[in-house]
């Protein structure tokens, strides 16, 4: 390959300078660097909110990369054609990104691989998503880690390596190719007038990602084995959402937590374990791609869950007026912010799944559409883990009790009050913007009554229970 030939550096669910293995191989070279992303067809079938939100992380990282002396070359079309065609352009020889590990992605990164290796240029991936590849962890027979516990032990103590600096300069090509205008490619149109109430929830960035995990380790870590359980408090470090799109790295945070537990911080252990759930989903996802869209236990395919979305108790889900406090506060919680607690995700997960019997892809594609968080693999293993049918799975007939665990977890309905406005004489401003997020063809108003549960706990259980009792497997 010619020394100065240009590095095409591909960026997608990796925005971001600092720890940064494929950034940092291409600046240990010394050859000029331009940095692309494209609009391609992995990035077409995102969801509402995540496409949106995935605009946002590549505007602020487009604004990151000038401070390097940098830009970033948006282009939209299939990444084989668009990558082949930029190699042309620039004189590229070689073209490296951060590895993948959901199908459709794999699919489009071989697609690409051979294309470019095929006309003689270098490609392919490096890592930087995971801290674990899915391939490096093994039992002792030599197979994947179906259970957590087990993996969870196999990888607490394996060395993690140190973090990169971000590079403080990035050598430019001798002229830069056309670029697109962001703008252009309307990422939000999904989100019609919600963009606007969802924005301030969203913290977007590498330096916004970085400063929330020093005010996490800081402030909150010390209480985080029980304030995360508690939807109404700031009891997590709420960095799924850059996570997500790479604006801080799995290491960075690893190293952060390792610190804190060395220094005998309550609650850093639990969060590590945590850090490692995410790598756990992944290490399924990779060894078995059914997690995305079929029941990863093959006998849940003959259980009698109701497929139709157009049931009026979907709806009701969906708009969270089933009458039950805490999955409607939840689900109001997501269209206002993108996010949604923990704790609740676990509730409104089990109440669709039992007491409203149906299937939990129509909660996963939900969530897909809703979540500025959205993660392909921790979405379907949070999924399938809720409805039973998933690896390791909490067992069907565990039926969360959404009244006990308000009573547990919002005692004093903090929780609820801040989301549902429907009978409160004053209710909380961000009760209110839920109505301003919705589609105006919903026919709801703050001033409704709330509404009797669509379905109650103990009918929901009760039939629940029935059906797994009289299954077929």
């Amino acid at each position: 390959m010619a020394s100065d030939s240009p590095i095409i550096l591909w960026f997608r669910r990796d925005l971001r300078l600092s720890d940064h293995p494929a950034l940092d191989m291409a600046v240990e070279t010394g050859r000029p660097i331009v940095p692309v992303f494209v609009h391609d067809e992995v990035v077409e079938t995102h969801g509402a909110a995540p496409k949106w939100r995935l605009g946002l992380a590549v505007q602020c990282f487009q604004e990151r990369l000038r401070e390097v002396g940098s830009r970033l070359i948006l282009r939209r079309g299939t990444a084989e054609n668009v990558l082949q065609q930029l190699a042309e352009e620039t004189g590229a020889t070689t073209i490296w990104w951060t590895r993948a590990y959901d199908p459709a992605a794999i699919r489009r990164d071989e697609a690409v691989k051979s294309a470019l290796t095929g006309q003689g240029l270098e490609a392919g991936s490096k890592p930087g998503h995971l801290l674990f590849e899915p391939w490096s962890v093994e039992t002792q027979q030599g197979g994947y880690y179906k259970v957590y516990s087990p993996y969870w032990r196999a990888v607490k103590d394996r060395e993690v390596p140190a973090t990169l600096a971000a590079p403080p300069q990035l050598s430019s090509p001798a002229q830069w190719p056309d670029s697109d205008d962001l703008k252009d490619w309307n990422m939000g149109a999904g989100m019609n007038r919600g963009a606007r109430i969802v924005r301030p929830f969203a913290t977007i960035g590498e330096v916004a990602a970085h400063e929330r995990l020093e005010a996490f380790t800081r402030d909150r870590i010390d209480d985080y084995e029980t304030a995360r359980d508690v939807p109404a408090t700031d009891g997590t470090s709420s960095l799924s959402e850059n996570l997500t799109y790479g604006e801080i790295s799995p290491r960075t945070c690893w190293h952060a937590a390792t610190k804190a537990q060395n220094e005998g911080r309550d609650g850093a252990g639990t969060w590590l374990s945590e850090l490692a759930w995410r790598e756990f989903a992944y290490h399924l996802l990779y060894h078995t791609p059914r997690l995305l869209t079929d029941n990863w236990r093959e006998e849940w395919d003959a259980f009698p869950w109701n497929e139709d979305e157009r049931l009026a108790e979907v709806k009701a889900w969906k708009q969270g007026r089933t009458g039950i406090p805490f999955v409607d506060a939840a689900m109001r919680e997501m269209f206002v912010t993108g996010r949604m607690h923990n704790r609740a995700r676990m509730i409104v997960a089990s109440y669709l799944t039992k007491h409203l019997m149906c299937h939990w892809r129509i909660g996963k594609e939900w969530f897909e559409d809703c979540l500025i968080d959205w993660d392909p693999a921790n979405n379907s293993m949070g999924w399938q883990w809720a409805a039973g049918s998933g690896p390791d799975a909490t067992p069907y007939f565990r039926i969360f009790n959404p009244i006990t665990q308000l009573d547990k977890f919002d005692g004093d309905r903090a929780y609820v009050h801040r989301w549902i406005a429907e009978g409160r004489e004053t209710p909380h401003e961000d009760a209110l913007k839920y109505f301003d997020a919705i589609p105006r063809h919903w026919p709801m108003s703050p001033d409704d009554d709330y509404p009797a549960p669509i379905v109650g706990h103990k009918e929901g259980r009760e039939r629940a229970l029935e059906a797994y009792q009289n299954r077929d497997f």
